[in-house]
Formats: structure tokens, sequence, C-alpha cells
């Protein structure tokens, strides 16, 4: 018996069981080597592609937040709230009325039932909804009903409208507080959010854009002031 001719044959078979194994379950590459010639396949660094998924693993997801609040005419709310770090916008508008779409000149008139408001945008995580109503009690009086200095009407009445339980929640633990801190009762009405309206153009940043203005020297500047916001 040949032996070496025996040993040949086995090592064939042998080969030939590899070659199909091959065949049958493709690239014999590492999982890192396949990703490599996929991307180099698609005209990408794998090195920049790796460094992208971690980029794109670290980053924290952006976060925003409403709130809706009125004290008085807004062109004091609105330039009071928009000098804070970690609100992004202000928006001046109307809501908590039967009036759709309602006009400056209807709203005036006292009888649709919207209270003057601003909706801010914020980020949770450099001011808190808790910061805002702090500051909130802060630039207007909680205690008048209906009015606001000179400003009178229901239009003016002092309102937190919440978006969500959370809201309800410490905004309700802030008029407690509020109320045992003043002699007066806390007015300041906490209702669920409705449909809001934004205000007129000419009515958004009324102050950066008109600060020169009466009502702005005399009414909104002061309280800035006393803030210490400018």
């Amino acid at each position: 018996m040949d032996y070496g001719k025996g040993v040949r044959t086995m090592n064939d078979m042998l080969i030939r069981i590899c070659v199909l194994g091959l065949m049958t379950l493709g690239s014999c590459k590492t999982g890192d080597e396949q990703l490599s010639l996929e991307n180099q396949e698609l005209g990408k660094d794998p090195e920049i592609m790796n460094n992208e998924a971690q980029k794109s693993s670290k980053e924290a997801p952006k976060r925003e937040e409403v709130a809706i609040i009125g004290g008085g005419c807004f062109w004091c709310t609105e330039a009071v709230f928009e000098m804070y770090d970690g609100v992004k916008e202000v928006v001046s508008g109307y809501a908590g009325g039967a009036t759709k779409n309602p006009t400056y000149k209807e709203i005036c008139t006292g009888a649709t039932g919207h209270a003057e408001v601003i909706k801010i945008v914020y980020d949770p995580a450099v001011i808190s909804y808790r910061k805002i109503l702090s500051v909130f009690g802060e630039c207007h009086d909680p205690t008048t009903l209906n009015r606001q200095g000179a400003d009178v009407g229901t239009q003016y009445r002092s309102t937190i409208m919440y978006l969500n339980e959370e809201q309800q929640k410490i905004a309700t633990d802030w008029k407690k507080k509020l109320t045992d801190k003043f002699i007066d009762p806390v007015v300041t009405e906490i209702v669920e959010a409705p449909v809001f309206y934004p205000a007129e153009d000419y009515h958004q940043d009324y102050y950066k854009k008109n600060p020169n203005q009466g009502y702005c020297t005399f009414v909104i500047r002061p309280k800035l002031k006393k803030l210490k916001l400018e």
C-alpha cells in the first residue's frame, strides 16, 4: 500500500472540505475587517466612520420645554425673560378665551376672555420651571386681580397655564409658598394650557425694538433695573 498516496488523498479531501466551507460561509474576514471593506466600498474612511459613530452616541439629545404665563402687559414680561440664560425664545400672545385668532384690538375690549401671555421656550438644563416661576413672582404683582399697575382688565390677569402634571404641581407649590409670603392673597390662576395665539408681529421683541418708547422708558426699564437685568 502506498501510504504517501493515501496521505495526499486525505489532504486533498480536507482542502476540498475547507474550500466548500468557505464558499458556503462567505468571507473569513473578522467583523472589523468586513466593516472596513464595506466602508471603503462606500468611499468612507473607516476611522472617520468610527469617530462619527462615537460622537453621535456621546451627544446628549437637545431638550426644549415650554412655559406659558401671563402677568399684565406682555411687553413687560417678554422683556424680562428674554434676559435670562437658557431661554431660547419668548413669544407674546393671547390665551384663555373663546375668540379664535383674536386681534390686539379685540383683546383691548376685554370681551374675548383671553389674557395677554408669553410662551417661553427654554432649556431645562440651564433654567428650571421653578426658576421661571420665581422670576414671574418678582416681575409682577400676583395679588392684584385683573390688574397690573395702570393696566386694568381681565386681559391683564395673573395666570399660569400648565402643560403637564409636573408643571401643575410646581405651580401649585409656588402659589402656596407665595401666599405665605404676602399679606394680601395671591390671585394668580393656575389652569391647563389652552390654545395659544401668537400676537401680531409688532408686539414681538417690543422692548428691544422700541427701547425709548414711553411705556418702555417708564415701566419696563425700571423693572429690569429692579431685577438687576440692566
